[in-house]
C-alpha cells in the first residue's frame, strides 16, 4: 500500500545512495511519473475505504441480510474495487497514473437483452465517468470530473446514493 509519505522515503533511498557512492541526485523526492502513479493509488484506495465506511453504515441502518451492499477488491489489481448489490455493479478501475474510471453495470435474472426496459437500463448504466489528475502548484495532484475538481467526501456521497438509487429492488 502507498502511504501519502512516500516521497520521504524516496528521499531517505537517495541520501543513503548518496553517502554509499558520493553521487547527489537532485531529481530525488520529486519524480513527477512515480508521484502520478502513487497518487492516483492513494486516491483508489481512499475511495475503497470511504465506500467501505458508508456501505458499513448503510448495511447496519438497513438492518436486514438480504439486500446489502458488498464491496469487493478485484483480482490482479493493484486498488480497483467495486460495489455489489442485487445485480448491480459500481466498478472503479485505475486505467494508468492519472485516470480512474467509474463504471455501473447490471447483470440480473429477467434481464432481456433488446428489451425496451434493457435497453433504458443499458443507456443510463453504461456511461462510464472518468476522474482525470491535474497538476497543481508545488507538485500537487488536484482530481477532476469534466475539468471541475472532485472531492472526495461529495464523489462518495453521489456515487453511493445513486448507487442504492439504481441497485433498489
Amino acid at each position: 500500500m502507498i502511504s501519502k509519505y512516500e516521497w520521504i522515503k524516496d528521499l531517505v533511498r537517495a541520501e543513503q545512495q548518496m553517502e554509499e557512492s558520493g553521487v547527489v541526485d537532485f531529481t530525488a523526492g520529486f519524480d513527477p511519473e512515480k508521484s502520478l502513479n502513487d497518487q492516483t493509488l492513494l486516491f483508489v484506495t481512499q475511495l475503497k475505504e470511504a465506500f467501505v465506511e458508508a456501505a458499513s453504515t448503510f448495511n447496519q441502518m438497513k438492518g436486514a441480510a438480504f439486500g446489502g451492499i458488498k464491496i469487493y477488491g478485484i483480482a490482479k489489481t493493484e486498488s480497483d474495487f467495486m460495489l455489489f448489490r442485487n445485480g448491480f455493479k459500481l466498478i472503479f478501475t485505475k486505467r494508468q497514473p492519472g485516470s480512474i474510471s467509474i463504471n455501473f453495470q447490471y447483470q440480473g435474472a429477467g434481464f432481456v437483452p433488446g428489451s425496451a426496459a434493457a435497453d433504458k437500463i443499458a443507456e443510463s448504466l453504461m456511461n462510464e465517468d472518468r476522474l482525470e489528475a491535474r497538476w497543481g502548484a508545488f507538485g500537487e495532484i488536484i482530481w477532476t470530473h469534466k475539468e471541475l475538481q472532485v472531492s472526495a467526501e461529495h464523489l462518495v456521497r453521489y456515487y453511493m446514493s445513486r448507487f442504492i438509487k439504481e441497485s433498489a429492488k
